[in-house]
């Protein structure tokens, strides 16, 4: 089938949907809620099954990971949705603008929303959006990652057992349907993924002046301050480092300490990973790389930055090898003496390398970091709070964790976006309710209609009133 053809067929879709919201109305809260549990009960009612499927696509991937970060988290983020959107719906009154007037705030759907979701984590980055799209009362069409075609199949099937298809539709396919995809006439068009394919999202949607809500990622760094706890710092990382081997969008990306802290981090950092992981290889608590060319871009940044100067430490368990190509298994690795003109250091790894660069005085480090793209997260390790606060100042990025790694993103209450390079836009609970909703302003006049008796003419009984007004 041709681009042009799928695109046609997408339309189809597409519109046949947008009709079907036209024809039925704005959904209504008990419908809303009725849409965020059938989500639960597809994850609760599948969860082993999917499970095996992520298993399957990454050729091996914790099922623990999967159950918490994929399934668990999802669930959590949908029953929030369910217990506050009764007063995210309400309307918003505001104070009386002139005698007699009315003005408020309606929450009005946006319509159809198109979500492009990524492979790290298939089920929390399809379900998660929807539980701001749902809340909101949208419908949406879903266009899963190829690169987990197991799961994205089932999540296929089950959606359709659980929702009709004018309220959610699973589209797959490769990267030319997710072209296709992109440049569709959507209400509102969310998409997680790199920052390069995220460009060429943007300019197809603008293309219809479609609205994005990009989650893009970009390198996230960790400070360690001179005061801080050097073995808090170790075991924080590389928790997150190694939890689905870094393939995620706010793992760290590389790390900032004074020189003279470097070698107790070593220290540290071998005995968290032997703590955790004392194999690897065989080891069902960790997860393999997603795919062949994946592990090949890693293997070939730990081989760039060996060639051009970088102490690369390996903390795989003592026998093991630090990598095996049969299944895609990279221990941890701790890269030393980086310098800029290394690709670890200008491409996101999204893998468990970890490259740690030293700087002499804290400003050092700050400016490096604002000297660089705006990353999704940024966190830093120290106690001093006049340095936590100066650091949160200093720094922009799309959400800051101090004395630990990625802990914001599970908090609900919190919104979840990049900033710059990093992404635009935010969701997750009231967040995202807003994200995916039209605040229409709505008036009702008074019945003397006397706030806009000042712009009908004849004007000449008004001028004295405005010349007044401006020379007062």
């Amino acid at each position: 089938m041709t681009l042009s053809n799928t695109k046609s067929n997408l339309l189809t879709t597409l519109n046949s949907m947008k009709q079907c919201q036209l024809t039925t109305g704005p959904a209504d809260a008990n419908l809303r809620k009725d849409r965020l549990q059938r989500s639960i009960l597809l994850i609760k009612e599948n969860h082993q099954a999917l499970s095996e499927a992520m298993n399957a696509d990454f050729g091996h991937r914790s099922i623990y990971q999967s159950s918490v970060a994929d399934l668990a988290t999802t669930i959590k983020m949908l029953q929030y949705s369910i217990d506050n959107l009764s007063n995210w719906m309400k309307d918003e009154r505001i104070e009386e603008p002139a005698p007699g007037v009315q003005a408020w705030i309606q929450q009005q759907p946006l319509g159809v929303i198109g979500i492009i979701s990524p492979w790290n984590f298939p089920i929390n980055l399809a379900f998660g959006p929807l539980s701001g799209v749902f809340a909101a009362g949208n419908t949406a069409m879903l266009k899963p990652s190829e690169l987990t075609p197991k799961t994205s199949a089932l999540l296929a099937k089950l959606v359709s057992h659980y929702f009709a298809p004018e309220e959610l539709t699973v589209i797959l396919g490769d990267a030319e349907v997710g072209q296709a995809f992109s440049s569709l006439p959507f209400d509102h068009l969310v998409f997680t993924g790199s920052t390069a394919v995220g460009k060429h999202v943007m300019r197809a949607a603008a293309e219809n002046l479609v609205p994005v809500t990009l989650e893009l990622g970009g390198k996230s760094p960790v400070m360690v301050d001179e005061d801080a706890d050097i073995v808090q710092a170790a075991e924080r990382t590389l928790t997150i480092k190694t939890f689905n081997v870094g393939q995620i969008c706010l793992a760290p990306d590389y790390m900032l300490m004074p020189q003279a802290k470097v070698d107790t981090f070593v220290e540290a950092a071998k005995s968290v990973v032997q703590n955790g992981f004392p194999c690897m290889q065989n080891n069902a608590d960790y997860t393999a790389i997603i795919n062949e060319r994946h592990y090949q871009r890693l293997i070939g940044l730990l081989e760039d930055a060996t060639n051009k100067g970088a102490t690369v430490i390996s903390l795989a368990p003592q026998g093991e090898v630090p990598y095996d190509k049969t299944n895609r298994k990279i221990a941890p690795h701790l890269v030393l003496n980086v310098t800029d003109d290394m690709a670890i250091m200008q491409e996101e790894i999204f893998g468990p390398l970890l490259p740690i660069k030293t700087y002499s005085q804290p400003e050092e480090a700050i400016n490096y970091i604002n000297a660089n793209p705006r990353p999704l997260a940024a966190y830093y390790f120290g106690n001093n709070s006049q340095h936590q606060h100066a650091f949160a100042h200093s720094t922009t990025s799309g959400g800051l964790v101090i004395n630990d790694v990625m802990t914001h993103v599970s908090i609900e209450s919190l919104p979840f976006g990049g900033v710059g390079p990093a992404g635009m836009g935010a969701y997750h609970g009231v967040h995202g309710f807003r994200r995916f909703t039209h605040a229409k302003a709505v008036v009702l006049q008074s019945e003397d209609g006397a706030s806009n008796l000042r712009l009908r003419a004849p004007y000449h009984a008004m001028q004295p009133a405005i010349e007044a007004f401006l020379n007062s």
